[in-house]
């Protein structure tokens, strides 16, 4: 399998009023980041509300995906916080043909590295499919250190790459710099794709590639070429969507986007809500001005 790079949409779940997942809006918005040309996407993580999908929606939102990606590889969310929840989850989707699974850090457990090494570690033991490390210290209270993740990634084979959306830059630039030959360093932040690209990362894992896949396209893109000229003025004209994203929880700010470009309702799933009137407002504005 060829190593992956490149901009993956984190694809949001579109809900129609009634709360159902709109299965068909879901399959338009796959084939309008195909026809951006994204590298690969990315179903049921975190920007697709997963923890508030059913099983069965889960099955079909990864089989509409794979079915619409014209060939693209599909990263598959399948992390819990519990090790035999996490091998449920996998093997349930396994058979709909995941090409690397997303892997988030145990959350509420608040695991040592130890624990953490173990757990990614007997994670991949029970798989063919590569593994993905996700590293989100702000929503899971625990961070895996460079230390834990180098590693996993020199000594267990079928782990591959990580998302990382720490923040933590030292840390982040330690895994560029020391990982083994072919295994991935990936942006979780857009704001840091231009910072984590420029210094050896291979790629992003995008919340905001879904309001504008050819620009995030563009600067992947550009970076891989080292086009940094390009780069900097894409990556200066998407700043303003970057810090819209995530001025409310993510995928809240997004999925309002959405709405107003007319392609999802602005529908969410109970904890969360839609967008306050000021987050409206906000990415009316972001948007007449990235479209101008």
């Amino acid at each position: 399998m060829a190593r992956l790079q490149g901009c993956g949409t984190a694809l949001l779940t579109p809900f129609k009023k009634d709360g159902s997942v709109d299965y068909e809006a879901f399959a338009a918005s796959v084939d309008r980041q195909v026809a951006a040309g994204i590298h690969f996407l990315v179903p049921l993580g975190t920007t697709g509300e997963t923890p508030c999908l059913t099983v069965e929606e889960r099955i079909e939102v990864l089989r509409i995906a794979k079915a619409h990606a014209a060939g693209r590889p599909i990263v598959v969310g399948g992390g819990t916080n519990s090790l035999e929840e996490t091998k449920k989850s996998m093997a349930l989707l396994e058979p709909y043909g995941p090409d690397y699974f997303l892997i988030v850090v145990p959350y509420y457990n608040k695991p040592t590295q130890k624990g953490l090494y173990e757990y990614y570690k007997a994670v991949a033991e029970s798989t063919s499919v590569p593994i993905i490390i996700y590293n989100v210290p702000g929503r899971t209270g625990a961070n895996i250190t460079a230390e834990t993740t180098l590693a996993l990634a020199r000594e267990v084979k079928n782990i591959v790459a990580v998302k990382e959306a720490s923040g933590n830059y030292a840390q982040i630039s330690r895994i560029i710099r020391d990982a083994p030959e072919g295994f991935s360093v990936l942006s979780g932040n857009d704001d840091e794709t231009l910072s984590l690209m420029a210094t050896g990362a291979q790629g992003i894992i995008s919340v905001a590639s879904n309001i504008a896949p050819e620009k995030m396209v563009a600067l992947t893109e550009a970076l891989q070429k080292d086009d940094m000229a390009t780069a900097r003025k894409i990556h200066y004209a998407l700043m303003p969507l970057f810090k819209a994203c995530f001025v409310e929880s993510n995928p809240i700010p997004a999925k309002a986007a959405m709405s107003l470009l007319g392609l999802m309702e602005n529908t969410l799933r109970l904890p969360l809500v839609p967008a306050s009137e000021s987050t409206m407002e906000l990415m009316k504005q972001t948007l007449d001005n990235l479209n101008a």
